[in-house]
């Protein structure tokens, strides 16, 4: 009963979002939401961008944002979850950062209300980047000129690095993956040849089915920042809705409680932020674990779990096609020139690694190439 009623209580909260105000199909906005205390401006998302292709803010040197989220691909990594910069996988599949600003939480529980929220967290996870400490971080960037001399330059210079200016960076350039102009955008906009047959026919089984009870409106995730959703206020759905099938096991989509684990509140049991759908035919695998490599399977999988429905293989192609064409344009993300280390500092993975006479026989024993 309670996942029947929480089902029932999303669509009524989807209906009431259709009114004069909400479309329920939506192209790209031009315009992002902007925090107040931290507008968008060139220098700010060209140092956040930087930032984001760092691996200095790694503990060891290993990954930068961009080892997750590649940007070359789908803004993921394609891997069921991902490995953080000591080698310990995560728990839950990497979400892509295109279109990630129209978002009004963040993370798959949506524990973080803001970009910034969410990027001030990330640096220290133990799964993902691994910094110790905030000393840490303002240290490592304070050893390099270029980073400071930019810092200066954006944000002022009495204390210009801190943990807040370092995450309004990072925010700043997220807010500027924007992927405009799919063939989904150019259909709503009045060009009804932009999709195909087989892509119209999607959308409306799309629709007609209940799939837009929540995938819905700009990131078919739920409303926008707006007049129905304020930044921070979350839009969330039972996953699975309907208990007991056989991909509860066969997906292991049962072991991991979803927002509960982060509320504490015992109704949120199997609740998780509406993932958006821009760009999905690129951000394989699929579901908060990772566990469904096709978009294909991934349809069948959420007809069946969400709705009690089996689709027909012709259906599931049709929807397939439909999401295809929510691919958009994503602006070229050439590698920035990152500001240099000096030659005299010397960072902790370059380090000599003092070897003993046991690792030496280990390794010659075992080559590598």
């Amino acid at each position: 009963m309670f996942w029947a009623r929480s089902m029932f209580v999303v669509i009524a909260i989807c209906a009431s979002a259709a009114a004069p105000a909400f479309e329920m199909m939506q192209p790209l906005p031009a315009a992002v939401p902007v925090p107040a205390d931290n507008p968008l401006t060139e220098p700010k998302a060209a140092l956040g961008r930087q930032l984001y292709f760092d691996n200095r803010l790694s503990l060891n040197g290993s990954v930068s944002c961009n080892s997750c989220h590649d940007l070359t691909a789908g803004g993921g990594d394609h891997r069921p979850v991902s490995v953080g910069a000591l080698g310990k996988p995560g728990t839950r599949n990497a979400p892509t950062v295109w279109n990630v600003a129209y978002q009004t939480v963040l993370y798959w529980d949506g524990r973080a209300r803001s970009l910034e929220e969410q990027l001030r967290s990330h640096l220290f996870d133990s799964t993902t980047m691994a910094l110790p400490d905030l000393a840490e971080l303002i240290a490592r960037i304070n050893r390099i000129p270029g980073y400071r001399a930019q810092f200066e330059s954006v944000f002022g210079k009495t204390d210009p690095v801190t943990l807040d200016t370092v995450a309004k960076s990072l925010a700043t350039y997220l807010r500027t993956l924007r992927t405009p102009d799919s063939a989904f955008d150019r259909y709503i906009k009045g060009d009804k040849k932009a999709l195909t047959a087989q892509a119209q026919r999607g959308l409306a089984t799309f629709r007609d089915i209940g799939c837009m009870s929540c995938h819905f409106g700009v990131n078919f995730a739920g409303p926008a920042p707006g007049p129905f959703l304020k930044m921070g206020d979350g839009f969330y759905e039972l996953f699975p809705n309907f208990l007991g099938s056989p991909y509860d096991e066969s997906y292991g989509l049962t072991q991991d409680i979803g927002r509960v684990s982060y509320s504490g509140d015992p109704g949120e049991k199997y609740m998780w932020r509406v993932p958006l759908l821009r760009n999905v035919a690129l951000t394989a695998p699929y579901f908060h674990n990772g566990s469904v490599s096709t978009l294909s399977e991934a349809v069948r999988v959420m007809a069946r779990v969400e709705l009690n429905l089996t689709l027909k293989d012709a259906e599931v192609r049709d929807i397939v096609a439909f999401l295809e064409s929510l691919n958009g344009i994503k602006p070229a993300q050439n590698l920035p020139t990152l500001p240099a280390t000096p030659h005299d500092v010397v960072w902790p993975w370059q380090r000599p690694v003092v070897e003993t006479a046991a690792s030496a026989t280990v390794k010659s024993s075992h080559p590598t190439k």
